[in-house]
């Protein structure tokens, strides 16, 4: 099939390619904007390409694209992805409008379209760091923030808390991309991303409300877990892994507070752990948090965006 097809109408300019181009074919502008071309266009010839609207894409295979996800144009594969490959070639798409299944081939897709968080990192959050003689650095940046602890050989914390939390029963989509640039080195390490009522010193385990995704000390396995006050999932292995310097994505499915789902990297893991906030009082913040007992290990992790979007129809 083409690359894109038009499914309803957008906004459309005047191009001239260098190389002639297919009908359905997508390129990138060089002020970043995707396009494609809805009939072919000979090389050197003006022509009209398409850089708004609604459009069907081939996707990633395996990959399940969450409704309101970002996506981004796989250009070696010609398909949309949910990150970006780190190959010079790649860029960003738009946003999914219906929810793709991993086995789906295609993806409807708003091309160009920029996605709003109804709360993010950016908007502001809480932190108190903890140290003694050590210098650990907490930087915000957009929609994220990256976490660095030293290796003065001391308890550490840093966290982010999002000013503004949600009610529970609110659907939503929340999205983490985390990169661990360097991970702890002794058990004493601890980092977790997600949902939460509240943050604490020493440790989220502590923490009444929780829906998190983290890993446990020099272990690079992703585990999840939830506690609502009532019932608790214990950390679970999700059976995906980090890699140190490649980002991953974490996307918690909140339509139904009884049974959310995980999705790492557009794979649904642990559909059967029942993760649960429904008995949670809120209100539920974003929270990163990245903590060491009296210890050396190093740590740096970039969440390179935390973000919740919600909607009223699900």
């Amino acid at each position: 099939m083409a690359e894109a097809t038009y499914l309803n109408p957008g906004v459309s300019v005047d191009h001239t390619p260098t190389t002639a181009m297919a009908a359905g074919e997508v390129r990138q502008y060089p002020d970043g904007r995707a396009f494609f071309a809805p009939t072919e266009i000979p090389a050197g010839k003006k022509g009209s390409v398409t850089v708004e609207g609604i459009v069907k894409v081939a996707k990633t295979a395996s990959m399940v694209m969450l409704k309101g996800s970002r996506v981004f144009w796989d250009a070696s594969a010609n398909k949309a992805h949910l990150l970006h490959a780190n190959n010079a070639t790649d860029f960003y798409f738009g946003i999914v409008q219906e929810t793709a299944a991993s086995a789906a081939t295609i993806v409807k897709v708003a091309i160009n379209a920029n996605p709003k968080y109804t709360i993010d990192l950016g908007d502001g959050f809480w932190s108190v760091p903890i140290s003694t003689a050590g210098w650990p650095h907490i930087i915000g940046h957009k929609e994220g923030v990256s976490m660095i602890f030293d290796v003065t050989a001391e308890a550490q914390k840093l966290d982010a808390l999002s000013n503004i939390g949600i009610p529970v029963d609110t659907p939503c989509l929340v999205e983490a991309e985390v990169c661990i640039n360097l991970n702890g080195d002794d058990a004493a390490f601890d980092f977790g991303v997600g949902l939460a009522n509240t943050t604490h010193a020493t440790s989220t385990d502590d923490i009444t409300e929780t829906l998190l995704i983290h890993t446990d000390g020099a272990s690079l396995d992703i585990n999840a877990e939830s506690d609502d006050g009532s019932t608790e999932v214990a950390a679970t292995d999700t059976t995906k892994d980090a890699v140190v310097g490649t980002p991953f994505l974490a996307q918690f499915d909140l339509s139904d507070y009884e049974d959310i789902q995980l999705y790492i990297n557009g794979v649904n893991v642990l559909p059967d752990s029942v993760f649960k906030l429904n008995a949670a009082t809120g209100p539920l913040k974003l929270l990163a948090h990245m903590v060491k007992s009296s210890n050396n290990s190093p740590g740096n992790i970039t969440v390179r965006r935390l973000g919740l979007r919600t909607y009223t129809e699900v």
